[in-house]
């Protein structure tokens, strides 16, 4: 179809210089609060930088990056170690962060996420609630969250938001027939599960005009009764119907190990592909991607637009360098996932 990895890319309030992102990676060391230190910026500063050298050009770096889970609570630790854009007292943290992906010609977009909810109880403290038991006026409360979130995010100068609707945290769950039986409005088919995504997408629409907004969700849960690709496909029809500028698709078992390049790559291509023939917006495609030449092969032949690495750019933060320069075409990343135990979710080969 013509495309290249390293060409500029323009989509809604987002412009990239590649067609390469960096996919949103839990680091899992922000403080209790959701306060972040000098080794998160200095995660983030390297991956836009393209390594720690000084002389890689703008084009051999990412084209955009999306920070990792930043819980919307200041309530839910289902995650340990979560970012946090709960509070507008830790906006300026993040504007620094943003500040130091920007001075490096990258935008940056940032994943809002709530791995669960967890009602107050009378005693102080909290209790996890699934779907099922939770009231509409608790729903409404999690869809404010989000928009409130976005609205700090926006004051911190990030470009976008994603919303997390993937990985069976707590969007995923609602979504799916799996966990959420409801029988009002927020349950009982795919529309009323899908309206606290399209409730949260209009009120940042709404509040942030000047936002990217996105969406990672699962292209099927894997599990019995769960999300298929079927409804998944329809969820993200809704959601572009809707106004979303960009889907990321995944699964609800993502990091597959044993990975290799040519062999068992972009283990969500075929739902990616569909997705892109079915719905006038950009579609990301993350997972298992290791080699130039596959990623190209995906450009030329798919509608799909974007195509997103977390693994490889832990073990090579300098990859799309190399891809560039064409000192390499293939990740060195051999899908291990030590890193998943880890300190900071590092490569434990760097």
């Amino acid at each position: 179809m013509g495309r290249k990895i390293f060409e500029a890319v323009n989509l809604h309030n987002l412009r990239m210089k590649n067609r390469l992102i960096r996919s949103a990676t839990w680091e899992g060391i922000a403080d209790f609060d959701g306060s972040i230190n000098d080794e998160v910026y200095g995660i983030y500063s390297e991956i836009a930088k393209g390594g720690m050298c000084t002389d890689v050009p703008p084009l051999a770096r990412v084209g955009a990056i999306i920070a990792g889970f930043t819980d919307v609570s200041q309530d839910d630790y289902y995650i340990h170690g979560a970012m946090r854009l709960s509070r507008d007292e830790l906006i300026p943290q993040y504007r620094k962060l943003t500040d130091i992906i920007h001075a490096e010609d990258c935008p940056v977009i940032i994943q809002l996420a709530m791995g669960a909810f967890y009602r107050k109880l009378p005693n102080g403290l909290t209790k996890q609630s699934e779907p099922d038991n939770m009231t509409e006026d608790e729903i409404k409360n999690v869809i404010a969250m989000f928009i409130q979130s976005a609205k700090r995010a926006e004051a911190a100068n990030f470009d976008g938001v994603q919303i997390h609707a993937a990985h069976f945290f707590f969007l995923s769950r609602f979504i799916s027939p799996a966990a959420n039986h409801r029988n009002d409005s927020y349950g009982g088919n795919t529309l009323n599960r899908s309206r606290i995504l399209t409730e949260i997408l209009s009120g940042i629409k709404s509040e942030c005009p000047g936002l990217h907004v996105t969406v990672k969700i699962n292209s099927s849960d894997f599990i019995r009764g769960g999300l298929n690709e079927s409804e998944s496909l329809e969820i993200c029809r809704i959601l572009a119907d809707n106004g979303i500028d960009s889907i990321e698709v995944s699964g609800n078992g993502t990091s597959v190990e044993g990975i290799r390049a040519g062999v068992n790559e972009a283990y969500f291509l075929d739902f990616a592909a569909n997705l892109a023939e079915n719905v006038n917006v950009p579609v990301i495609l993350v997972g298992g991607l290791r080699s130039l030449k596959t990623m190209q092969t995906i450009l030329d032949t798919t509608k799909i637009e974007l195509l997103s690495l977390s693994r490889p750019l832990l073990r090579e933060p300098d990859l799309p360098a190399k891809f560039l320069s064409g000192e390499s075409s293939e990740s060195l990343c051999v899908s291990c996932n030590a890193c998943y135990s880890s300190h900071a979710h590092r490569c434990v080969y760097r």
